[in-house]
């Protein structure tokens, strides 16, 4: 059965939505606050996020930068606003989907379902694809017609981050925290060593072409 965590503020909407949740199969757990969801996802494997995006301490904006540096859960932003820059900095942050207030509850079941199963079919693939580059989950490798790279395991956990989202700009601290797994204290060589060998050993298998590309200030994202 999906788990699903549902962040919104408003004790109302939160209960309407669990209940929703719950009667249609799912299993909705509620977090009231951007803090509160950070901390669920770091201790549960849920298969979706529902992000409202005013929310008190954290913004939901915030929120879904560090669920990306965390996690590629796919993520529904609930907004009251519906115009297009807050459309477009939603989805460079990394959101899958948005529904603005007041929605329809089934166009809000259908996206869940066209994402849940879209997730299935890439784990049932076990490949992430980006042009002609493609990982495989299980031999932890990246390769690109069928020449593989050869990637070391921090190398391939850095790729899958950059892969899983290819439009989000990631920063060395996000990179870091998600694929070491500890705080960032500013050490960014440790980071650029790393993509400098992944675009080295994905230069040599794909005649010069460039997938990683650095964003001066910030960080880097595919190319």
């Amino acid at each position: 059965m999906s788990k699903i965590l549902v962040t919104e503020d408003d004790s109302h909407i939160n209960n309407m939505l669990c209940d929703l949740l719950a009667l249609n199969g799912y299993t909705p757990i509620a977090a009231y606050s951007g803090s509160e969801a950070l901390l669920l996802l770091r201790g549960n494997d849920f298969s979706l996020v529902l992000l409202d995006l005013m929310l008190p301490g954290k913004t939901g904006e915030q929120v879904l930068a560090e669920i990306r540096g965390l996690s590629a859960v796919p993520v529904i932003v609930i907004t009251a606003v519906a115009d297009k820059a807050t459309t477009v900095k939603l989805l460079r942050l990394g959101a899958d989907d948005f529904l603005t207030k007041p929605f329809d509850n089934n166009e809000l079941l259908a996206r869940i379902d066209v994402l849940l199963r879209r997730k299935t079919q890439n784990q049932d693939t076990k490949l992430l694809k980006y042009k002609n580059l493609s990982l495989d989950l299980e031999a932890y490798d990246a390769s690109i017609n069928g020449k593989n790279a050869g990637l070391s395991k921090l190398e391939f956990e850095i790729l899958r981050l950059l892969m899983s989202h290819p439009n989000k700009v990631y920063s060395k601290n996000n990179l870091y925290e998600s694929v070491w797994g500890g705080e960032f204290f500013g050490d960014e060589n440790t980071v650029n060593v790393h993509i400098s060998k992944i675009r080295a050993k994905l230069n040599v298998i794909s005649e010069g072409c460039e997938f990683i590309k650095t964003v001066w200030g910030i960080g880097f994202k595919m190319s």
